[in-house]
């Protein structure tokens, strides 16, 4: 049974920086694409970053050059660096699990509040 577990979400300043974590378990880590997601309030949710079992990794316009996502495939961790924070960032952050970028996540966990403060 697959579970992730993410940790690391709170409340930042603008310009401020968190490191989300998200621990895996139940499922073969180091070949799955690991990734982060996120919903606003009023809105749908959104790819924010992925990462490939190769290390390839893809990220939202909005995020670039903001958040770098990695993975330690030794601890089944995934992590997402976010500097630069905006009010625009404010959401409940779900890391997810699946086979590639470009299809649906299989597996999600049960979502980390971020919240930035202007």
């Amino acid at each position: 049974q697959v579970q992730l577990v993410e940790s690391g979400g709170g409340l930042v300043q603008a310009g401020g920086s968190l490191r989300l974590s998200c621990a895996a378990s139940g499922m073969f880590f180091s070949l799955r694409t690991m990734g982060w997601h996120r919903q606003a309030p009023g809105k749908q949710r959104e790819l924010v970053a992925a990462i490939s079992g190769d290390g390839s990794t893809s990220y939202a316009d909005s995020v670039k050059g903001r958040f770098t996502i990695s993975r330690d495939n030794a601890k089944k961790t995934v992590y997402l660096q976010m500097n630069s924070l905006k009010p625009e960032d404010t959401a409940v952050y779900y890391c997810t699990a699946g086979a590639s970028i470009v299809r649906a996540p299989e597996s999600w966990g049960q979502g980390t509040q971020v919240t930035v403060s202007s």
